[in-house]
């Protein structure tokens, strides 16, 4: 009895102690989120976790806009960007529970314009090949063609035919976004209802998400808005919110933290939230089922030596952490950065949102798995920040390495006025060069921000400056083709990014 009496003593102290643990440890979250904040020099940021089907914590740092006094909290919202894509794969994982689709139904038998770059591809290409970036195509590939033009998404995916396979179909991973405007065609083919009207339905509504948005313009009506910022010519700048219409499906979603723990309870809870479900346990369990595998590295196994197996299901990315599944996501917005992490077996799910583009997102999702999973150790601010650092520098370095090719005391092979023309190919549309002021002067005609001024570099190469400042790349070069004729015949482009392919784009001189 007296065995019994001290340990249920013992117990009880645990039990009042545990409240107290949990409140110690956000306090040390919290105390680090703020460092992380100052350190990376990030505007403003809001986090959320959930534990246990419970939101444990939401708060905001910083600012709205870099030097205005209007502060972010739990309710500000941001763009979640490629977050998105797990609401359109629980989308179809709905319509899959109700026999409307299958994972393996052929894609053509709902857009029978869906074409790539091969017949059979095109023929075999299933649903869940939409969501798992197993195309083909190289990641990010034809997103120009949605960035920042007139085209509606079924004509963005009309045009994904033209881009090149660059590895074998189902075989390896290229990050695709075209595929997901694509499964959002699909959603609105099999239910009659915009992509939208039926994640607000099925989702927002029901989960009491009030203020997340759908578009841009939607803003309008909104207050307590995020601005998104960037680094431009070593300066954080603002930059104006932009419209991302036709990829929706793919990235266009704008929520708080708040709003996002429902979302985040709802994939805990694989489906189910406050007794309803909305999409069945079989079908989480299919969306959190690797469908491409990376191939580990050395460097990433030293970079973080405690994630093994990974891979990326439908919608989500994918791996073993710490023994336990890890479903997660970045996002990233012109001037905003997202990510989300997911431990479905220990029911914790954080959130972190940024009005910046910088790594710091990804940094504190593990900050925080690891204090709920027994090693608050590792700096992962430090960590990120010290390696985002030395990648700044290793570009800085390319850059001035390229700069130094530069062959000097050439001239162009021809006046300007025989570089001037229409260009074009069948993937993107057409730009044109004009002759202003003395000087060459390129424009996209899809998207008119995308107008430059070119100075010449040397032989048939110009150097361009976007009239327009973006947050994702910044100056390029553009090289005009002669045939044996002496005839300017084609213009190549190059504007080193990492997101925006400009080297894919084809134009050949029309006129």
């Amino acid at each position: 009895m007296m065995k019994r009496s001290i340990l249920f003593s013992l117990l009880v102290v645990l039990l009042v102690q545990l409240p107290v643990l949990a409140q110690a440890d956000l306090k040390k979250l919290d105390a680090c989120f703020a460092k992380a904040l100052a350190d990376w020099e990030v505007p403003g940021m809001a986090i959320a976790i959930v534990k246990d089907d419970a939101v444990v914590f939401q708060k905001g740092y910083g600012v709205c806009e870099l030097g205005k006094p209007a502060k972010v909290d739990e309710n500000t919202l941001f763009a979640i960007a490629s977050n998105t894509k797990a609401f359109t794969a629980a989308a179809l994982a709905i319509l899959v529970d109700e026999g409307k689709v299958s994972w393996d139904d052929r894609v053509q038998d709902y857009l029978p314009y869906f074409q790539l770059y091969d017949p059979y591809v095109s023929h075999d290409f299933r649903i869940r090949d939409l969501l798992c970036h197993r195309s083909g195509i190289q990641t990010f590939g034809g997103d120009l063609i949605w960035y920042g033009t007139p085209y509606s998404r079924e004509e963005v995916v009309r045009r994904a035919r033209y881009l090149p396979q660059a590895f074998p179909f189902r075989s390896g991973y290229g990050y695709s976004n075209i595929m997901f405007i694509a499964a959002g065609e699909v959603v609105e083919k099999v239910t009659g209802q915009r992509w939208e009207q039926f994640i607000r339905d099925r989702f927002l509504s029901p989960l009491g998400m009030k203020r997340t948005v759908l578009s841009v313009k939607e803003l309008a009506a909104k207050t307590n808005v995020a601005t998104p910022h960037a680094e431009l010519e070593n300066k954080l700048s603002t930059f104006p919110w932009r419209d991302w219409a036709n990829t929706v499906p793919a990235g266009g979603i704008i929520s708080s933290v708040a709003d996002l723990s429902h979302w985040l309870r709802l994939q805990l809870g694989r489906g189910t939230y406050g007794g309803k479900q909305f999409f069945s346990e079989r079908q989480s369990r299919v969306m959190w089922t690797p469908h491409v595998s990376f191939v580990s590295s050395k460097r990433g196994e030293e970079r973080n030596p405690n994630a093994r197996l990974s891979g990326y299901g439908l919608g989500w990315q994918l791996s073993a952490y710490r023994g336990a599944l890890l479903a997660h996501h970045g996002g990233a917005y012109d001037g905003m950065v997202s990510h989300t992490g997911i431990v479905p077996d220990k029911q914790i799910g954080v959130a972190v949102l940024t009005n910046s583009t910088t790594a710091i997102a990804n940094a504190l999702v593990y900050q925080v798995l690891d204090a709920y999973m027994g090693d608050s150790q590792t700096d992962w601010s430090a960590q990120e920040l010290a390696r985002s650092r030395e990648n700044k520098k290793r570009t800085l370095a390319e850059r001035a390495l390229a700069d130094s090719r530069r062959v000097a005391d050439t001239k162009p092979s021809l006046p300007l006025q025989s570089y001037a023309g229409t260009y074009g190919g069948p993937m993107y549309g057409d730009a044109e060069i004009k002759v202003e002021d003395g000087r060459l002067v390129l424009a996209f005609l899809p998207n008119p921000e995308l107008t430059g001024d070119l100075t010449h570099w040397h032989f048939d190469t110009f150097a361009v400056k976007w009239r327009t400042a973006f947050p994702w790349f910044g100056k390029g070069k553009v090289q005009f083709l002669l045939d044996d004729e002496g005839q300017v015949v084609e213009m190549k482009i190059d504007v080193p990014n990492e997101d925006f392919w400009f080297t894919e784009l084809e134009f050949k001189k029309k006129r």
